[in-house]
């Protein structure tokens, strides 16, 4: 396919937005939030970098650099951003800071970093030390979580923290592993409860009911990309997180659609009435599978694998409406809980319930970044 109407719609996201109000931020648009710091506008600014580095357009670099400068104080504060919350998802945006910094020489861009690893410091951890998603969910693991914190946290020990803190990384994915993983299915379930005691969890296992696509992707990129950035002396800690990546990667091959080349929203749930191909989940595991086969971590047929799988979001759901493209197939959010909503209970029924819509930046960043692997193959 030509390609170059992907850079079409790339610069169509950038010449439609301003910092205040991106056009790729559909949930707080719906919602009526204010501007603030989320990790919606991270995934974003994550993949416009990268198009930045293959690329060389210093568009892209100006671009990222006057959005986030909106965001980020001369102290390091930040707009919107509230440490008490202990959100993990408030940390993902923080990756972009690292890169702005060298790329810029602005401390302020160090001193919010430091001010997100200072709230992975005191977060709160379940009883085997994973961090809980956020305060309002104790004792609560979600897929989300691991690359919404750990890629930063990875990050910061590398470039600011001399690695201390690296096994504890590796335990927080490990335990994930052993406890969410089904080996039978060889797929993750969206959330895991050590207190065993929120609505929607087994009382048994703590898990929740399904194998949400979107949340697996998530986790699947969180592997890869902390992999990347850990330091090259750090073999043994690397070594551990490649063979749960291998197999991550392995299992997931088989349930991508023959046919159509994308996975569907409910992963093992193919022929279900109310199932569809779902457009980030799918662009997250392509992703995944040319980075690791790029990096040695895989076999290098999963670079053809994770190509055919962008092709085919391409064909399914990239679509021009008067002269402007638009990507489809996008799950606008899900989750599990809290107590006083209990329609997200993790039931299959629930997951395919919530709205599907375009041009979500928790869709549109996963695909440029796929797009930027495609660039490198």
């Amino acid at each position: 396919m030509d390609y170059s109407v992907i850079d079409r719609y790339i610069d169509r996201l950038i010449d439609d937005t301003v910092p205040d109000k991106p056009i790729w931020n559909i949930e707080n648009i719906k919602l009526g939030k204010p501007a603030a710091w989320n990790y919606i506008d991270g995934c974003m600014m994550t993949s416009l970098y990268s198009i930045y580095r293959q690329t060389g357009r210093k568009k892209y670099l100006d671009f990222i650099d006057e959005f986030v400068d909106y965001y980020v104080f001369d102290d390091g504060s930040i707009r919107g951003y509230e440490l008490e919350t202990f959100n993990v998802d408030n940390i993902n945006e923080g990756r972009v800071l690292f890169d702005l910094y060298r790329e810029t020489k602005k401390e302020k861009y160090k001193k919010a970093a430091e001010l997100l690893f200072s709230q992975l410091l005191a977060q709160p951890r379940t009883g085997l030390g994973n961090f809980w998603h956020k305060k309002i969910y104790p004792q609560q693991v979600w897929l989300d979580g691991l690359y919404m914190a750990q890629v930063f946290y990875t990050r910061y020990e590398t470039e600011f923290n001399g690695g201390k803190n690296y096994a504890d990384i590796v335990n927080q994915f490990q335990n994930v592993y052993d406890n969410m993983y089904d080996k039978q299915k060889r797929l993750y379930y969206h959330g895991w409860d050590y207190s065993k005691s929120a609505f929607w969890a087994d009382k048994n296992s703590g898990l929740s009911k399904s194998f949400w696509l979107r949340s697996i992707g998530w986790y699947t990129v969180g592997l890869v990309d902390a992999i990347g950035y850990f330091d090259d002396g750090a073999k043994q800690f690397k070594d551990k997180l490649i063979k749960i990546f291998k197999e991550t990667i392995e299992g997931l091959e088989s349930y991508v659609d023959p046919d159509k080349k994308m996975f569907w929203q409910v992963v093992d749930q193919k022929n279900r009435k109310g199932n569809y191909l779902e457009t980030s989940g799918s662009a997250m595991i392509a992703y995944a599978m040319m980075k690791g086969a790029r990096l040695g971590l895989v076999d290098k047929k999963y670079s053809a694998l994770g190509k055919s799988i962008f092709d085919g979001i391409c064909k399914e759901y990239l679509t021009e409406k008067e002269g402007k493209l638009n990507l489809g197939g996008i799950c606008l959010m899900a989750g599990l809980g809290p107590e006083n909503n209990p329609k997200r209970d993790g039931t299959f029924e629930y997951y395919v319930s919530e709205p599907v819509v375009e041009n979500d930046a928790k869709g549109t960043g996963p695909f440029v970044m796929a797009y930027t692997e495609v660039m490198q193959l």
